[in-house]
């Protein structure tokens, strides 16, 4: 039997899986249909992050019905400690979008947005997500084929559109719980 803190871990975590699957879900419901281009090489995924080894986790059907329209691949692997959602995009979209809205949305409240380095002095956007007293730290950013990073969607989308910016471009949010 599990203890008390095992339950209400494994409750945050599948929590957490129901937050992605639907902030993965709401721009499908309003973007037009944008396809990839289907003779771009895809990437193969990361197997460590920052040292810790990846396991893959699988799409539920809504978030392969999403994927089935972004224009790119999409992935979620944990490292133990974190959930990692990965987007491989291969052309601007604005299905790409920051995660603090998909927060936002399903009714959390968003404290101490802010830009941090990393200890491999990568720039990301982070904040705290709060709701009903659980806690979840989300960080944020997209890289593109140069190597430039974008700490929010809507200036790389922008970025795109005034041909500042390339791709294939790699999205990469990192949420862990507090």
């Amino acid at each position: 039997m599990l203890k008390r803190n095992d339950r209400d871990g494994l409750r945050h975590k599948l929590a957490f899986a129901l937050l992605l699957i639907v902030c993965a879900t709401v721009p499908a419901w309003t973007a037009p249909r944008e396809r990839s281009n289907d003779s771009a090489v895809a990437t193969e995924w990361p197997r460590d992050w920052d040292g810790r080894t990846l396991r893959p986790l699988a799409l539920s059907p809504v978030e392969q019905r999403f994927a089935a329209h972004f224009p790119g691949r999409i992935a979620r692997l944990t490292d133990g400690t974190q959930v990692l959602v990965l987007r491989d995009v291969q052309a601007p979209t604005r299905m790409l979008h920051p995660a603090a809205d998909c927060y936002r949305g399903l009714g959390y409240r968003i404290e101490n947005a802010q830009l941090e380095r990393d200890n491999a002095a990568r720039l990301w956007r982070c904040f705290v997500a709060e709701r009903d007293g659980r806690r979840t730290r989300v960080c944020e950013r997209i890289v593109d084929a140069q190597g430039r990073a974008f700490t929010d969607a809507s200036s790389w989308f922008w970025a795109t559109q005034l041909g500042q910016s390339t791709g294939p471009w790699q999205a990469v949010t990192l949420a862990r719980s507090l």
